[in-house]
């Protein structure tokens, strides 16, 4: 894997759209380095901490490759897809979805950071570009970016290589992953899967095993 880190970002709360919703979505760039701790990117704030945030959430990725794909789906919104857009932390340059595995380990500056969970879309997105339509494509794209969680305290800078460090599932590709929580379908083979996957953001493996347990 060739990656490195396009754009390093983090936001304050500030009004989002025309019903000023309390947002941190809006994030301005930082040449860096700046600290990745156990809750995020120093100075990065979430104005909603029940949805937001935490050590699961510390840090959302998303991919540079995605973006020609938004823009081709709304071009009337092309000029608007550009890195920061979708409020990611890190805008990742050769790595997408497609690459990666559930909790899948990577170098990054001084920092070791773990693919944890997919992004689940909400009513913000739509808010910041105008397009009702946005959280809908995410979901049926699979174009959803992906949280860290942070598993080593470090500095991380704009331009730095991302580095696999670590596969802990090889066998669980994250699209996988995306589709599962997402549209749901899981099987119950998958499901077994997910309740003890190394690495998977707790939340999503206390919901397969409830599932297992409502079968």
């Amino acid at each position: 894997m060739t990656a490195g880190i396009g754009s390093l970002r983090v936001g304050r709360i500030a009004p989002l759209g025309p019903e000023r919703v309390a947002s941190a979505f809006i994030k301005s760039a930082v040449d860096g380095p700046i600290m990745a701790g156990a809750l995020g990117l120093d100075g990065d704030h979430q104005a909603d901490l029940s949805v937001h945030g935490g050590p699961e959430k510390a840090v959302y990725a998303y991919a540079s490759a995605r973006y020609p794909d938004w823009a081709a789906a709304f071009p009337d919104l092309a000029h608007r897809f550009v890195a920061g857009a979708m409020g990611e932390n890190l805008t990742v340059d050769g790595v997408s979805e497609n690459d990666l595995c559930v909790g899948d380990v990577h170098a990054i500056g001084e920092a070791l950071l773990q693919v944890c969970q997919p992004r689940q879309p909400c009513f913000k997105l739509a808010l910041a570009l105008g397009e009702p339509r946005l959280a809908k494509h995410m979901v049926r794209s699979g174009h959803s970016g992906w949280y860290y969680r942070v598993l080593r305290e470090g500095p991380i800078t704009a331009g730095d290589t991302v580095v696999l460090a670590e596969r802990p599932n090889p066998d669980f590709a994250f699209p996988r992953l995306v589709t599962i929580v997402n549209r749901g379908g899981a099987t119950l083979s998958e499901l077994r899967d997910l309740a003890v996957m190394p690495g998977l953001a707790s939340n999503i493996g206390r919901h397969a095993r409830a599932a297992i347990d409502a079968a």
